[in-house]
């Protein structure tokens, strides 16, 4: 099994971040809020990166249910 990435759209401050640290995976929409386009765009170490560098912490991964992050 992959990782599941959930993100708080109500602690997103879309920073950026995350598109930076794993460009594909994630994205910015209309209101600047980031969400995940392409899980397997990356590699699993920079989509782990990623979140470890949210700001305002909004992004959590699990893997067959253990949180990473």
């Amino acid at each position: 099994m992959g990782l599941e990435v959930t993100i708080d759209r109500d602690l997103c401050m879309g920073s950026g971040n995350c598109v930076y640290e794993a460009p594909g995976v994630f994205d910015l929409d209309e209101d600047q809020i980031a969400f995940v386009a392409d899980i397997d765009a990356a590699p699993e170490d920079k989509v782990v990166d990623a979140a470890k560098k949210c700001p305002t912490r909004a992004i959590s991964v699990h893997r067959d249910g253990q949180k990473l992050v």
